[in-house]
């Protein structure tokens, strides 16, 4: 363990990815329970809403992040001031992702069905950060071995090959599968094989002239969202919180 940590860690420098990485992930945690005692109307905390203007969070990420950035470019990889940096910059970071579907839809949908690409966003970020700082890119690793070569080209390789497949599952409307495929093996690739979805791309392409295939993707579908569309709503609801049904009511209706 010493050893990795100091051919992964500490040579190549990626400590302050590493405290930008815990600080991210803490600031997204912190601010998720904030907002629903917020939304609850428990403990301290209250909307900063000076002027009458509700004040989002992603407004000091923004500044965080512009200072956190500013101070690495300053710094030097094994400084003090660098690992400082990566810890404002992790802090507002995940104030801002955390508000990402706001800034996508330029609208606060933060406890809708659209302000879920927060938490998706968030999740993606954190596991690719994680990749990176676990060698598996040895961005700074000098003199790798023969074996450490091949270890890292053959993750490559599954990495680009993940990442295509994660391209089909998203072709055939499978976002989410696609979404968590392009960090977990093999959910990519079960995804890319089976039917697509109907109205799908894919679908739309290759089943026009396929009576059978578009029934039986319209079958396995329906069978699909009946089986898991609880158990995913609830987890769902752990993480990001429950929608509010009067935004969820406003979006449907805005649905073309």
């Amino acid at each position: 363990m010493g050893h990795w940590w100091y051919r992964n860690i500490m040579e190549p420098g990626k400590l302050p990815l590493l405290l930008a990485l815990v600080s991210f992930v803490l600031s997204f945690l912190v601010t998720r329970v904030i907002t629903r005692m917020i939304r609850a109307g428990r403990g301290p905390f209250k909307n900063v809403t000076p002027g009458g203007i509700h004040v989002h969070h992603v407004v000091p990420g923004v500044i965080l992040v512009i200072i956190g950035g500013f101070g690495a470019i300053g710094s030097s990889r094994h400084s003090f001031g660098a690992g400082l940096s990566a810890v404002i910059f992790g802090l507002g970071a995940g104030l801002v992702l955390d508000e990402f579907a706001l800034i996508l839809h330029l609208d606060d949908v933060y406890w809708s069905e659209q302000g879920r690409k927060s938490v998706e966003i968030v999740v993606l970020t954190a596991a690719i950060v994680a990749l990176v700082l676990g060698g598996f890119l040895p961005f700074g690793v000098n003199d790798l071995t023969e074996a450490e070569r091949h270890n890292r080209g053959l993750v490559a390789m599954n990495t680009a090959t993940n990442f295509f497949l994660a391209l089909i599952a998203l072709w055939k409307g499978k976002p989410r599968t696609a979404f968590f495929g392009t960090v977990i093996p093999f959910v990519a690739l079960i995804g890319a094989i089976r039917l697509a979805r109907p109205g799908s791309p894919y679908a739309r392409r290759f089943y026009a002239n396929r009576p059978k295939a578009r029934a039986k993707s319209g079958l396995r579908a329906f069978h699909h969202d009946r089986r898991w569309a609880a158990p995913r709503r609830k987890f769902e609801n752990f993480i990001g919180g429950t929608p509010d049904p009067e935004r969820a009511s406003e979006n449907e209706l805005r649905r073309p």
